[in-house]
């Protein structure tokens, strides 16, 4: 019984990774069919076009998977937690200063700042509300990984969600970005954001928080 409602968690892991490659699907194949010219070329206006479109499937796919997971298996996301002893928050911001240092280096200085002035005021401001779906996705994957792993073994203290979202969303980044290194530095920055997700006591609005912070800047 445990094994198959950890697979029914590990399935809805994986429905959020597939979620997330519904983007690839419009910049790879039907965008650049509509607009004849490769994702490298496109208008202010093509970008906007796309990243609300993209907003719109995630957010539905989002939407769907809180209430499949809450009333078919029970599972509420939004369920309250403990509180946050002082060592766990003194060992999440230093998961955050260490993503920010990753992140700092491979952009050669702060994403956030490097993106405002390549994107200017308009891209950049719907390129981070994608970002706010995108993270809430990856955070799903970390959620249902980590229950379908604690259902088939048990053990509450390890970061199967982080494994989880470290090899799909990691592999995705390989994938679409072309890059070993990209893939790689996803894969890094996925395992401690599982991390911080039981740092937070699996609360998913500080862990929301928390990765959409360590995400974007």
């Amino acid at each position: 019984m445990n094994k198959t409602r950890g697979w029914n968690y590990m399935c809805l892991a994986l429905y959020a990774f597939a979620g997330l490659g519904l983007e690839a699907l419009l910049a790879f194949l039907i965008e650049p069919f509509l607009y004849r010219s490769a994702m490298s070329e496109w208008t202010v206006l093509q970008n906007i076009v796309h990243w609300i479109i993209t907003c719109v499937l995630w957010g539905i796919v989002i939407i769907l998977l809180i209430k499949q997971a809450k009333h078919k298996y029970g599972f509420d996301v939004f369920a309250k937690s403990g509180k946050m002893k002082p060592w766990q928050w003194a060992v999440a911001v230093a998961c955050l200063i260490f993503t920010l240092s990753v992140s700092y280096i491979d952009w050669g200085g702060f994403k956030i700042v490097k993106e405002f002035y390549y994107n200017g005021v308009l891209k950049f401001i719907f390129q981070y509300i994608y970002y706010v779906f995108e993270t809430g996705l990856f955070t799903l994957i970390i959620v249902f990984g980590q229950k379908a792993f604690e259902k088939w073994f048990g053990n509450s203290q390890i970061p199967y969600g982080g494994i989880v979202v470290a090899l799909t969303w990691g592999m995705g980044h390989i994938l679409t970005k072309g890059s070993l290194s990209a893939g790689l530095l996803a894969a890094l920055s996925g395992f401690i954001y599982g991390v911080t997700y039981l740092l937070a006591n699996r609360n998913i609005k500080k862990t929301y928080l928390l990765l959409f912070v360590m995400f974007v800047l």
